[in-house]
C-alpha cells in the first residue's frame, strides 16, 4: 500500500506523529478516546475530543512533560499492513470509511500507540523536536487541545 501525501505545502509528518502520540496520551491520562477532529499543519495544530470540562493548567503541563517523555525516548515509528480482519483484532476501525478495502494500513509508535492511518511520519520519536500545547478551551463536550513543536 502507497502511503498518502497530503496535497498541502503546510504538512508536516514530525507534526502528524506527534499527533498521534498525543492522542495515546489523552486515552491513557483521560479515558476520553482519540480526538474526533484533528487539524495537522506545520506552524501549529489542533485536535478537538469529546470530554465533560476543560484541562487545568497542571493537567497540560502534564500531557506536555508525558509527550516530550514518549518523544524523547526515541521510538521507532513503523507501519503494519494488516487484512482487515487482523487490524480488528488490534484496533477499532470505526472511523474507517466503509469503502477503505480489505489491507489495513497501522502506524505503530514503538509500543506506545497503533492506529490504522495514511499519512506520512517521521521514522523516530526522536526526530519530531519539542512538543508544546498553546492552548485549551472547553465548550458544548469538545475539548479543544492547540499545540506545535520545535525542531529537535
Amino acid at each position: 500500500m502507497n502511503q498518502v501525501i497530503p496535497n498541502r505545502k503546510e504538512y508536516d509528518p514530525r507534526m502528524h506523529s506527534v499527533e498521534h502520540i498525543l492522542n495515546q496520551t489523552m486515552v491513557r491520562m483521560f479515558k476520553c478516546g482519540r480526538a474526533f477532529s484533528a487539524h495537522i499543519e506545520k506552524k501549529k495544530s489542533k485536535c478537538d475530543y469529546h470530554y465533560d470540562r476543560n484541562l487545568t493548567a497542571d493537567e497540560l503541563a502534564l500531557i506536555e512533560q508525558n509527550v516530550n517523555e514518549v518523544i524523547k525516548s526515541d521510538l521507532s515509528v513503523t507501519e503494519r499492513i494488516l487484512t482487515r480482519a487482523e487490524a480488528e483484532k488490534i484496533v477499532t476501525l470505526t472511523k474507517l470509511p466503509e469503502d477503505a478495502g480489505d489491507t489495513i494500513r497501522l502506524i505503530c509508535i514503538g509500543d506506545y500507540d497503533v492506529c490504522p492511518c495514511s499519512g506520512i511520519h517521521a521514522s523516530s520519536t526522536k526526530e519530531i523536536g519539542g512538543f508544546r500545547i498553546i492552548s485549551s478551551d472547553w465548550n458544548n463536550g469538545v475539548l479543544r487541545i492547540r499545540f506545535k513543536i520545535q525542531q529537535p
